[in-house]
């Protein structure tokens, strides 16, 4: 078995709609369908990663997920980001350096406390 990507993320939220409005208008990540109900859901597509928001029945289950979205430069991502009223919990940084590669993160939470991070890779990982 070989492992080729991530084709789905399910992450817990206390309200599918809010979920929507950030992740489709914040985030503007391709919204793909919503699901209302006793169960709501919503379906959007990263860049042929799903992401699945769902409301569990116990609201304590919400909040505890990290989803690292990959992106040109973690440093502009987090300027868009700040513009668009999202607090940037952590400022762009390097995680980690050699002398071809560079890895970039920065961190904020969506309304729900859920920990994201924008990633940049800059230049070519040596393996």
């Amino acid at each position: 078995m070989k492992i080729h990507g991530i084709g789905q993320i399910s992450i817990s939220v206390t309200d599918v709609d809010r979920a929507v409005d950030f992740y489709r208008d914040i985030l503007g990540i391709n919204f793909l369908f919503q699901v209302p109900g006793d169960n709501p859901m919503a379906f959007f597509d990263c860049s042929g990663t799903r992401l699945y928001i769902n409301q569990p029945e116990n609201p304590e289950r919400a909040g505890n997920s990290v989803i690292y979205f990959q992106v040109d430069s973690a440093r502009e991502a987090a300027e868009d980001l700040m513009e668009r009223g999202v607090a940037i919990e952590s400022d762009p940084h390097i995680i980690h350096q050699t002398d071809n590669y560079t890895l970039w993160m920065a961190f904020f939470r969506d309304p729900d406390g859920n920990l994201m991070a924008v990633m940049s890779e800059e230049g070519e990982l040596m393996g």
